[in-house]
């Protein structure tokens, strides 16, 4: 038997702004219900926001996405990711990294978007179970122009898309715009173009900001809220699809100011069982049983793995008996003579697989 039920059915949203650089996709952002940001190119410092440390790597901001959604809606009313091209640089710099790859078309015939491709699904996956928690999901993105010929028509004409994916191979768009429920596409609205005397065209006049929420052959857009084409960029136009969901925190809540404590693995699914937040109280507990305090790390570790090591307060010592148990370096050998290519791929690209032993020895061997 099955449950038939009827009506509209009031859900977190999935959004996309993108537009060119500066023309206010990351202000527009932090006016969405209380938002945390992950910052992935820096682009929010001059907002008074709550933000989340720059992700060094893609393990890293997968590790983040998971940490939100274990805070839940009673602290974050929405997820921005400022900005998603950034966020797939990561990942090809992951996949590439993990296949031993010095760039992503070193694979050959198309390989590399594929890999690149099935990794951003798995990740929009992991923003969508985000959504199913209550919280707003909203993703920036800059635009780029390309040359788009119709099939069958004569001529061709510029158009502007998210900058995902610079080579025709590339996935990464088409699945970003398909994940999404909202697409806004922001840009300067030019009004009229300047004729001379002589009925030259000279140059284009107006520049108001606005956000199109409809698909044109010039753009890419698309809503679920019966939006007018075109919009001013204005928060309080938009509001009300947000204030309809029941996902704005508790403003009793502190705001998320700390380093996101460390998840034991990179699904959603295994990072809703770890504990809450932690406190000075339950870290120095935690420091106590598990670990040592953690010590200064060398600067000169890669800082892809320092981040992590620091975000699970792992030392150094604890790497290379890992690493010398599985045979690849000697226990003596210090991090910073690792091969970069093994550093990448297999101790920050596997990094759940690395975590996992280490707290296995931890259990076996009282590190102290």
């Amino acid at each position: 038997m099955f449950e038939v039920t009827s009506g509209i059915v009031e859900t977190a949203q999935k959004v996309v702004l993108y537009g060119p650089e500066g023309i206010g996709k990351s202000s527009l952002a932090a006016q969405f219900p209380n938002p945390v940001f992950i910052d992935t190119e820096g682009s929010t410092k001059q907002l008074d926001v709550q933000r989340l440390p720059k992700p060094s790597s893609w393990e890293m901001l997968k590790q983040q996405v998971a940490w939100v959604k274990q805070q839940g809606k009673s602290r974050f009313g929405s997820l921005v990711i400022d900005t998603v091209d950034w966020a797939e640089m990561l990942c090809v710099d992951s996949v590439c990294a993990t296949h031993n790859k010095n760039g992503v078309e070193d694979f050959g015939y198309g390989k590399g978007y594929i890999y690149v491709a099935e990794e951003i699904g798995r990740f929009l996956n992991l923003l969508s179970d985000i959504v199913e928690a209550g919280i707003h999901v909203i993703l920036t993105a800059h635009s780029q122009i390309v040359k788009f010929e119709q099939p069958d028509e004569m001529g061709a004409y510029d158009r502007y898309q998210l900058k995902l994916g610079a080579k025709t191979g590339s996935r990464t768009a088409p699945l970003v715009k398909e994940w999404a429920d909202i697409v806004l596409f922001i840009n300067y609205k030019t009004f009229s173009v300047a004729v001379d005397d002589k009925g030259k065209k000279n140059k284009a006049q107006g520049g108001a900001r606005t956000m199109y929420t409809t698909h044109h052959p010039a753009w890419d857009a698309k809503n679920r809220h019966g939006l007018p084409d075109e919009l001013p960029l204005d928060y309080s136009r938009i509001a009300h699809i947000f204030s309809q969901q029941n996902s704005v925190a508790d403003p009793q809540q502190p705001p998320a100011t700390q380093t996101p404590p460390a998840p034991s693995a990179d699904t959603a699914q295994q990072t809703t069982q770890q504990p809450p937040a932690a406190t000075p109280q339950n870290q120095q507990a935690a420091q106590s049983t598990s670990s040592p305090q953690q010590p200064e790390l060398n600067p000169n570790i890669p800082r892809p793995l320092r981040d992590l090591m620091v975000q699970h307060q792992v030392q150094e010592y604890e790497i290379q008996i890992v690493v010398s148990k599985k045979g690849y370096y000697p226990v003596d050998t210090p991090i910073t003579n690792y091969d970069p290519g093994f550093v990448d791929g297999v101790l920050v690209g596997a990094w759940p697989q690395v975590f996992e032993m280490i707290q296995a020895a931890r259990k076996r061997i009282p590190f102290s």
